[in-house]
């Protein structure tokens, strides 16, 4: 039995999505796939047998992907498996950053051992959490990947004027939005009309830090800002100066670090985003499924370091390639195959930046010496495997 090492506690539907012929298990010395979630690949000693690790979640900051993919191993996420289970959560931060829910309730929680006045007591101290609905007021969202477009479909519904911005809006993510989401081409319009900004982007190098002193200085005032996204999205010191100036009105952020645990008008969530067993099931699921596709079949969807191959249905045999993005080397490949006296029979290669794949299927089963054949045709050749 082929052994997927589960480097967290994982829902069982990934064993399910699997299927009877992996074992999943906590250790392993020649795992053939890796499925994890929160846990830090950085600096792990990762076995040579590993082919592709799949992440049952959307960020991948966890796992080194430069690293893997100088080893030929694929790396898969699952993006909007927990779409809408993070979209309810901003959707409570939007009505917490209004409605002082969170101090109301720590104040409340002070009465105690007032008997009999706690409801007078109620009555009275109640104007202090006084705050606005959200009907009617403008929401910007920035990102409308699977989240932001729930995000801001939702809002629509619940009254709300909703602006959306993202610079790498599909076609796909066009079609799921709202006629009622005004669509904006330059993030200020964003920071200087919204009553409230929602961000849904990943965190890499040209969005770490983008919610800086200078967005601080052109946001509205009083604005609300949901980070649910990433913490690094946003600068820390002029996030808390934000906030004591009250030119920001509320932060709440479901990626708290410790300077802002004890901040009047900062909500910290404790990563509560995907918390619900129908989105760990779904991620997992998902993960599970394209990990046993991509070992089975070479079949890559939703990679974040490899390119997508939607290939056919492996009827024959396949040889999978995986190598760097560089000229001639499709030249290489196809006589390295050739030299060994195999046919192909049909080629499919894909590229992504400076990573690519290419799979061949031939009729003829595969001689023992066209891993080593292709492996030396060319440097930039790191990973070769035969499928059947």
């Amino acid at each position: 039995m082929k052994e997927i090492q589960i480097l967290n506690a994982i829902s069982p539907v990934a064993a399910e999505a699997m299927g009877a012929e992996y074992a999943l298990v906590k250790e392993s010395a020649a795992p053939e796939g890796i499925l994890v979630r929160s846990f830090n690949m950085h600096g792990m000693d990762l076995p040579a047998s590993v082919l592709g690790v799949a992440r049952a979640g959307a960020g991948v900051n966890n796992i080194p992907i430069d690293e893997m993919s100088q080893k030929g191993v694929a790396v898969f996420n699952t993006p909007g498996a927990n779409a809408n289970a993070v979209a309810e959560l901003v959707l409570t931060g939007l009505l917490l950053a209004s409605r002082k829910v969170v101090a109301g309730i720590e104040w409340a929680r002070g009465l105690i051992g007032q008997g009999d006045q706690v409801p007078a007591l109620v009555e009275k101290g109640k104007g202090q959490f006084v705050g606005p609905e959200i009907a009617g007021k403008t929401l910007g969202v920035i990102g409308l990947g699977a989240i932001g477009a729930r995000v801001a479909n939702n809002a629509v519904h619940l009254g709300m004027n909703v602006i959306g911005y993202d610079p790498f809006l599909t076609v796909k993510n066009a079609f799921f939005l709202s006629r009622q989401v005004k669509y904006t081409q330059s993030i200020q319009d964003i920071w200087k009309d919204c009553d409230y900004i929602t961000l849904h982007l990943p965190l890499n190098n040209d969005t770490r830090s983008m919610v800086n002193g200078e967005v601080f200085s052109v946001i509205k005032e009083g604005a609300a800002l949901l980070n649910f996204a990433r913490g690094e999205l946003v600068d820390t010191d002029a996030l808390l100066e934000a906030v004591e100036s009250k030119k920001l009105r509320c932060y709440v952020t479901d990626f708290p670090n410790d300077r802002l645990l004890n901040v009047e008008n900062i909500i910290p969530i404790p990563h509560l985003g995907a918390s619900t067993p129908e989105s760990e099931d779904n991620c997992a699921k998902m993960a599970g499924e394209q990990l046993r596709l991509y070992l089975e079949e070479g079949v890559i969807t939703n990679s974040v370091n490899l390119p997508a191959m939607d290939l056919p249905p492996l009827t024959a045999h396949r040889i999978s390639v995986i190598h760097k993005n560089v000229p001639n080397i499709l030249s290489a490949i196809t006589s390295a195959v050739a030299s060994v006296g195999l046919n192909i029979e049909n080629m499919v290669n894909r590229s992504k930046g400076q990573m690519a794949c290419t799979v061949l299927d031939t009729e003829s089963p595969v001689p023992e010496n066209v891993v080593r054949a292709i492996e030396a045709a060319n440097s930039d050749i790191l990973r070769v495997r035969v499928i059947r």
